[in-house]
């Protein structure tokens, strides 16, 4: 009973998947939606494990299959390989819980919010003044007369978050 409750048909092949079955590499890159090199890369940076057959062939729990998908939306929203393999290395190599993904959100939630903060700026500020020294909108002369805001850094400031009014 207790298999049944762990288990999912595949309606394709009529079999039933366990959580416990290795998939071969092939299965993975195609579930995964990434290709083989792109598994045998995040092995080398130590992002992702395997397990080898007595010939050699990648064999890969199910459990890779939400750690592949982590590295895929992180890496979409421009976070780097270093620091998604930061983040992976404080997992347990076996069966991460949700308790444990839950901490690993919650340690990366101020660093999401920052670059959610900047891409809703550069979504909803584009059409005024960014604070980048240009000048070239109307806006600009009256947010930052005589490129106020470099005094502050370089850069778009006010869309990096400085103050247009200080």
């Amino acid at each position: 009973m207790a298999s049944m409750l762990r288990s999912q048909l595949n309606l394709r092949s009529r079999e039933f998947l366990t959580i416990d079955q290795e998939l071969p590499i092939g299965v993975v890159a195609t579930r995964a939606g990434v290709s083989v090199s792109a598994l045998r890369f995040y092995e080398d940076r130590g992002l992702i494990a395997s397990t080898r057959s007595g010939g050699g062939h990648r064999h890969y729990s199910r459990g890779v299959l939400r750690r592949l998908a982590f590295i895929q939306v992180a890496q979409r929203v421009g976070l780097s390989l270093d620091d998604i393999g930061l983040a992976l290395a404080s997992l347990p190599e076996e069966g991460p819980t949700a308790k444990d993904w839950a901490r690993l959100s919650a340690s990366w939630r101020p660093v999401l919010d920052d670059k959610i903060r900047i891409l809703e700026g550069l979504r909803d500020q584009l059409d005024s003044c960014i604070g980048c020294g240009c000048l070239s909108l109307d806006h600009c002369r009256l947010r930052n007369p005589g490129d106020r805001a470099s005094g502050t850094g370089s850069g778009p400031r006010y869309l990096l978050g400085d103050d247009a009014t200080a």
